[in-house]
C-alpha cells in the first residue's frame, strides 16, 4: 500500500531505537489487514521527551509506542493515563484520540498473553521471575493477579522490595523476593511452575550465558525468556534437552505490540502475520 497525505502514521521513541523491531511487526500488520497506516522509529533524547510529544500531536499520529529510558518520563506530558500504567508509573503504548494523549501499558498483557497462547496458563501456580527492572514491573503486575505466588529475583535486592510492597498493595497475595544468585535461584526453582527470565541475560552478544543452571531444570517446567535475539537462548535450548515447556521473547515481543495494534486501529492484531515477519527478521530472511 502506498504512503499518502491520508496515511495515517505511528512510531516508537526511545533511545536507542535502531534495533526495534515494531516497524516490522507493525507495517506488516497493518499491510495485512489493508490499513493506510505507516510506523516507523525515531530516536529521542531525554532532554527532548517533551517537544517530541507535543511534535507528535500536533503532526497528527495515531499513537506511538514507548521504550527504555522514556517510559516514566512522558507520564507527565500525557492527558490520561489507564489504572496499570498509573500504578507501575510506567506507560509504552500511545493512543493520540479526539485531541488528547492517552497512556498504556501493554507489556504484562503482552507477557500474560504470551504465556496462555502457549499452553501455560498461570493461574494458581507459583512463578519464579529473574530481574525486577524496565518491563519486568508490568509482568509482574499482571501475573500477581492470577498467581498463587510469585518470586522475584533481583541483582539490586532492594528494588525487588520496592516492586513486592507494590504488588502487596494491589493484591493480597505472597511475593517473596531475594538476591538474584545461583543459590537463590536453585533453592526456588525446585516448587515453582514456571520460570520467567525478565533480564538479558543471554542476549546477543552474550549467546552462551544463561542464569540458570542446566542440571537444576526440569521436565515439568514452564520456561519463558523474555530475549528474543537470540530466538533460542541458552537457557531455552537447556529447557528444551530436558524437555520443559518454552516460550520465546518472540511470544512476549508479538503480543504486547499485539496489544498496542488493537488499542490504535481497534482492530483484532493478525498475530500469525507478526509471528512469521519477526521470525523471518530474526532468522535473516528477507
Amino acid at each position: 500500500m502506498g504512503i499518502s497525505g491520508k496515511t495515517g502514521v505511528c512510531a516508537v521513541i526511545g533511545d536507542p531505537v535502531e534495533h526495534s523491531l515494531s516497524p516490522t511487526i507493525q507495517n506488516a500488520a497493518f499491510n495485512s489487514l489493508g490499513l493506510d497506516f505507516v510506523y516507523t522509529a525515531f530516536a529521542v533524547k531525554t532532554s527532548n521527551v517533551a517537544n517530541a510529544l507535543a511534535g507528535i500531536q500536533a503532526l497528527g499520529f495515531l499513537g506511538i509506542n514507548v521504550t527504555m529510558p522514556h517510559k516514566e518520563a512522558v507520564i507527565a506530558h500525557l492527558d490520561w493515563v489507564d489504572d496499570v500504567a498509573k500504578k507501575l508509573n510506567s506507560v509504552n503504548t500511545i493512543h493520540c484520540k479526539g485531541g488528547k494523549m492517552l497512556g498504556y501499558s501493554t507489556d504484562g498483557v503482552g507477557a500474560l498473553m504470551a504465556l496462555k497462547e502457549n499452553g501455560s496458563d498461570p493461574y494458581g501456580k507459583r512463578v519464579l521471575m529473574l530481574g525486577a527492572g524496565g518491563a519486568a514491573r508490568a509482568i509482574a503486575y499482571a501475573l500477581v493477579q492470577e498467581v498463587d505466588e510469585l518470586v522475584v529475583l533481583n541483582r539490586t535486592v532492594s528494588e525487588a522490595v520496592k516492586l513486592a510492597d507494590t504488588l502487596k498493595c494491589i493484591c493480597n497475595k505472597n511475593v517473596i523476593v531475594g538476591s538474584l544468585s545461583l543459590e537463590a535461584i536453585e533453592e526456588n526453582i525446585g516448587s515453582v511452575d514456571v520460570l520467567l527470565n525478565t533480564t538479558s541475560v543471554g542476549m546477543k552478544p552474550n549467546v552462551n550465558q544463561s542464569l540458570v543452571a542446566s542440571n537444576i531444570l526440569r521436565s515439568d517446567l514452564t520456561v519463558m525468556d523474555l530475549v528474543y535475539n537470540p530466538v533460542e537462548t541458552l537457557l531455552v535450548k537447556d529447557a528444551k534437552a530436558v524437555g520443559a515447556r518454552v516460550i520465546s521473547g518472540v511470544e512476549m515481543l508479538i503480543y504486547q505490540g499485539a496489544a498496542s495494534f488493537e488499542i490504535w486501529t481497534g482492530c483484532k492484531a493478525p498475530v500469525q502475520v507478526m509471528r512469521k515477519v519477526v521470525l523471518e527478521q530474526l532468522s535473516g530472511v528477507r
